[in-house]
């Protein structure tokens, strides 16, 4: 049986998953203080600030959603690779994906 080794894809998608997912926290931070600031009625308002309400809600969810899509994305990707894989299945995956 051949000596099985780390699979270089769990731990390149691994390590994406670590660096995006702090990135998709601060981007929904960073959306949801200003929506919050701008729904306590203490900013603005009037008819220009309830069509800028719309628009930053629709950002807003659209921002959420695609953050949520992709970490999805990330950890089913990783549930499906397998952990270890044999030095020539290694060799193949690093020469596909481009991976040291």
């Amino acid at each position: 049986m051949a000596e099985m080794v780390p699979n270089p894809l769990y731990e390149a998608l691994g390590d994406a998953l670590r660096r995006v997912e702090p990135l998709v926290q601060e981007i929904e931070k960073d959306v949801e203080a200003p929506y919050r600031q701008f729904h306590s009625g203490k900013v603005w308002t009037g008819p220009a600030a309830k069509r800028f309400d719309e628009q930053l809600a629709h950002y807003r969810t659209r921002a959420r959603g695609s953050g949520e899509k992709i970490l999805s994305d990330l950890r089913q990707a990783l549930a499906r690779t397998p952990r270890q894989v044999s030095e020539q299945e290694a060799r193949m995956i690093r020469s596909r994906y481009g991976l040291s």
